[in-house]
């Protein structure tokens, strides 16, 4: 019965793979036996860095070039959820118009489920998913809001860190750990002033981490008006074609691997049946959280 379907997905039917998709979200009867026979590689661009910085225009402006080139392309737009419905709230919608009409464009908006860092297990799932429709690109923008931006880097193959020249307290950017991950550095809106001493700046800092084989790229851009886009699809084929360290994939793969077993020792365990339970045992006068935690 999966046969199918995994074969729809597999030339790229947009309506079979949105079907997968919501089962996979919905952890539907049934899922993992789909998970378990899709195989793809397509390589993931993780697209992260703090509200304002630009991502949607960057991602508009990247997709578009490759799109032009006749590339398939997938976008997962992953939106901060309510803490009462985990309901997206369908940013991409809004930030990625101009894109929807572009028939070799896949866009999904991926609620983050209420988890704090703003990634969850299903968007491994998910990727998965769209690995085995043999996109040539799978783009996830995270919302850029704490841990996510480091997260992010468990998930994709290649990490852009996209900043903007008011970003540029140094002392900050040491602290932040985001700089750690980034597999490529940009500083978006670069025509505004002070842009031409932050890209030097980190491009100082990118030397002082440089391995013997990979010195993480600097590229200033402004994404509204494309410039800087060409050099940056060329700095993220560049990090695709690195061979990336065996000691570096085993740990990719490792956090994706600890994801997937948070989820799966969790799964029976929804934040709504923990307040179930509180509603009574709370107002008990000995009620104490970390002895009552102590039964799970």
């Amino acid at each position: 019965m999966l046969q199918p379907q995994i074969e729809e997905i597999k030339k790229g039917n947009e309506r079979h793979i949105a079907r997968a998709i919501s089962w996979v979200e919905n952890k539907s009867d049934g899922y993992l036996d789909l998970l378990k026979k899709l195989n793809g590689h397509t390589k993931v661009i993780g697209i992260t860095g703090p509200p304002g910085a630009g991502k949607s225009t960057l991602v508009n402006s990247l997709v578009q070039h490759w799109s032009n080139q006749g590339q398939r392309i997938a976008i997962l737009a992953v939106d901060p959820s309510s803490v009462f419905n985990f309901g997206s709230l369908l940013g991409d919608r809004l930030r990625m118009q101009s894109l929807f009409l572009l028939p070799n464009v896949y866009i999904r908006s991926i609620s983050s489920r209420g988890s704090l860092g703003g990634l969850s297990a299903a968007i491994i799932e998910i990727v998965e998913v769209l690995k085995h429709a043999s996109f040539d690109r799978i783009i996830i923008e995270t919302v850029g809001v704490g841990q996510s931006e480091v997260e992010i880097a468990g998930v994709a193959d290649t990490t852009v860190v996209v900043s903007v020249p008011e970003s540029g307290d140094e002392i900050q950017t040491l602290k932040s750990g985001v700089m750690e991950i980034a597999d490529v550095f940009v500083v978006n809106k670069s025509d505004r002033e002070g842009a031409l001493a932050f890209v030097s700046y980190l491009k100082k800092l990118a030397h002082s981490r440089a391995t013997s084989n990979w010195e993480v790229p600097v590229i200033a851009t402004q994404a509204l008006s494309g410039v800087g886009i060409k050099d940056l699809s060329i700095a993220i084929d560049q990090h695709a074609s690195f061979n990336t360290s065996p000691e570096r994939k085993l740990m990719l793969l490792a956090e994706k691997a600890h994801l997937l077993i948070q989820q799966k020792r969790m799964a029976n365990l929804s934040v709504n049946a923990i307040k179930e339970r509180l509603t009574i045992e709370s107002q008990l006068p000995d009620f104490n959280l970390f002895n009552w935690i102590e039964q799970f």
